[in-house]
């Protein structure tokens, strides 16, 4: 560069620098202005304290920032999924499979297994478990007056007027927290309700004309155990100041086999408290929500007796028993009957016996467990009879059972079809239907037909006095005692309604017999053996042989023993029809049923004679009593014993 440059140049970069100190002191000043104008009115804006020096002393004054740092809350000692938002539905129990079936129409839809998708859960069930975190998030969390602030908790401490803050400040191990320009403030064992005024006293030896407001941010955490039937046993964190029901919601709620009613909260072994979440439910309160301290256990018990409300009501479900529940308890936990639901009577399913009818304005009538309220519908009841859904349970080698409502004009068939169809097992000969209103036609002429066997019982015993003379002496009541225990022990077996289909043993279809309401279809497996029982040497049941006749399976028996009526054998058919001597012929006659080639379920018996001087022609045939009563095998052995 020319000399006769270089003044000009050092007099432009002496003036260049000049400029520069003059900005930087400037910005000096402005700095220093800013820190002082507290004390002429304008607002001093604190930054958030660092977190690596929760107890600093002091911190730089600057401009107040609006970002928070993020804060995420573990409620399990294990990792939480990323994904998991809420705890998954749980699986429905075999009572909730049960009753859902009874309450799904038969076109409803079905999942891949033939389930109805719309499904019927137990009461509660929906209650949504949401984690802690998913409730307060970053925000203050609500605490009573008497919480005695410890380290691991959060304050949020806003002031406003001569300075402006928004501060998270995390209670240190040594119960501190740090407050800009204010300084480290000592909070451990503090009440929540008198920490507004200690930390304005704080403030104020730095500040004037400011207002403040204190809430709680995150609280410590707390360990407890959940155990029993819940969703994730095992240790959980849960916030300080937790009751019960949040920490069971960190467990995921109980499953589908946990108690809703009888939670249990224990304290050094000791049972503290028990809840019923039903109050939550159906009232919107936990009366004895207890707050939880570090190491206590919540107990989830099995679930107790159960019973279900279906049909025509406003929330139909499953519901716990506690004891003592009526039927307007039930209805009331269901939410009350619908608007076009039949209120005179309903009907109750029962796990056996056929359903029976309960009326409605018996309000204190109550339910035994296991049985189900179906509430009929008004619109539908008002309908002729034949235009009604029909309701029928079908059991046994089908691919589904349970109960079913098919639409009016259904069939068996049609039956059959909505269970899946029959399996590879099904003994389609051997079917066993049952008709409610044919029972009950069957017992009102079962018990008639019993007073008149009695009637005539008395008849014979006359003549016979009459005719043969007084008894020899210990043989006086010998006859009528034994007539006595006859009609007893008829008593004790009820006819059960079925109708016989007069199938052909090699049919592998039902009829198309229309259905009735509360019509019942068993279809046993193929039974492997043929029985005989009655006046024989050795009764009991024998491997069936196809081709071989009844005789033959008599002769394994041991044959007709001396007492034994051999004019009254008879077979009781798997497809409930009876076969008898009187009808087809005598013992020694080739005709007789004897010869009858058997088939598998037969149950072949010997009557006895029960009086040597021809009483049985006033008795009534046992043929005929299984015949016209729908006695099954099962009744003639309890007859015979």
């Amino acid at each position: 560069m020319p000399s006769s440059r270089l003044p000009a140049f050092f007099l432009r970069l002496s003036a260049l620098l000049a400029a520069l100190a003059l900005a930087g002191g400037a910005a000096v000043a402005q700095s220093q202005a800013a820190q002082d104008i507290g004390q002429q009115g304008g607002p001093v804006r604190l930054l958030q304290p660092t977190a690596s020096k929760p107890d600093a002393g002091k911190a730089d004054a600057g401009l107040r920032t609006d970002k928070r740092r993020s804060t995420q809350r573990t409620t399990t000692l294990e990792p939480r999924d990323a994904d998991e938002q809420l705890p998954r539905e749980t699986p429905l129990s075999e009572f909730e499979r049960y009753v859902t079936r009874l309450a799904a129409a038969p076109k409803a839809e079905r999942d891949p297994s033939g389930e109805p998708l719309q499904r019927v859960r137990r009461f509660g069930a929906d209650l949504l478990w949401a984690s802690p975190d998913d409730e307060r998030g970053a925000g203050g969390a609500a605490v009573t007056d008497d919480y005695i602030v410890g380290p691991g908790d959060e304050l949020q401490l806003d002031i406003w007027g001569g300075v402006e803050a928004s501060l998270r400040l995390p209670v240190s191990r040594r119960g501190t927290v740090s407050i800009p320009r204010v300084g480290t403030v000592a909070v451990a064992g503090t009440r929540f309700a008198d920490l507004p005024k200690l930390l304005r006293q704080q403030v104020a030896r730095q500040f004037r004309q400011f207002e403040l407001a204190v809430s709680m941010g995150e609280l410590r955490p707390m360990r407890v155990y959940v155990t029993g039937f819940v969703q994730k046993p095992g240790v959980h964190l849960v916030p300080s100041q937790s009751g019960l029901a949040e920490a069971l919601a960190a467990a995921g709620g109980p499953s589908s086999v946990g108690s809703y009613r009888q939670l249990q909260l224990r304290r050094a072994g000791a049972l503290v408290a028990t809840l019923d979440l039903y109050e939550l439910l159906l009232r919107g309160q936990l009366a004895n929500e207890t707050r939880l301290q570090s190491g206590d256990v919540i107990h989830v018990p099995a679930v107790g007796a159960q019973v279900a409300v279906i049909g025509s009501v406003n929330n139909p479900a499953v519901f716990e028993l506690k004891g003592g529940e009526s039927l307007e308890d039930l209805l009331r936990m269901a939410g009350g009957l619908a608007p076009v639901a039949q209120r005179d009577s309903a009907t109750v399913i029962g796990l056996a016996g056929p359903p029976r009818q309960l009326r409605l304005n018996d309000g204190k009538a109550q339910l035994a467990a296991g049985e189900v309220l179906r509430v009929a519908n008004a619109a539908e009841m008002s309908r002729p009879s034949a235009q009604q859904g029909k309701r029928i349970r079908v059991e046994g080698e089908v691919q589904r059972p349970g109960d079913y409502v098919l639409p009016a004009g259904a069939t068996l068939r049609d039956a059959v079809a909505a269970a899946g169809g029959l399996s590879a097992q099904a003994f389609v000969y051997g079917a066993e239907f049952n008709r409610e209103s044919l029972r009950r036609q069957q017992a009102e002429s079962y018990e008639r037909a019993l007073r008149e066997l009695e009637t005539e019982f008395a008849r014979a015993a006359v003549t016979r006095k009459e005719r043969v003379g007084p008894p020899a002496d210990g043989e006086s009541q010998k006859a009528p005692v034994g007539h006595l225990r006859l009609i007893e022990r008829l008593r004790q077996v009820q006819p059960s309604g079925r109708v016989v289909l007069q199938l052909k043993p090699q049919d592998s279809e039902l009829p198309a017999l229309a259905l009735e309401d509360g019509d019942r279809l068993m279809v046993p497996s193929r039974p492997p053996a043929v029985s005989v029982f009655g006046s024989v040497a050795n009764a009991g049941s024998f491997l069936f042989s196809d081709g071989k006749p009844l005789d033959h399976y008599l002769s394994q028996a041991g044959g007709v023993s001396r007492g034994g009526d051999a004019r009254g054998v008879f077979v009781l058919r798997a497809d409930g029809s009876v076969l008898s001597n009187r009808v087809m012929g005598s013992w020694w006659n080739a005709n007789g049923i004897e010869r009858l080639a058997a088939l598998p379920g037969d149950t072949l018996f010997v009557p006895e004679e029960i009086d040597k001087v021809r009483l049985t022609q006033e008795l009534k045939d046992w043929a005929q009593i299984l015949s016209q009563f729908g006695l099954g095998a099962v009744a003639l052995r309890n007859l015979t014993n």
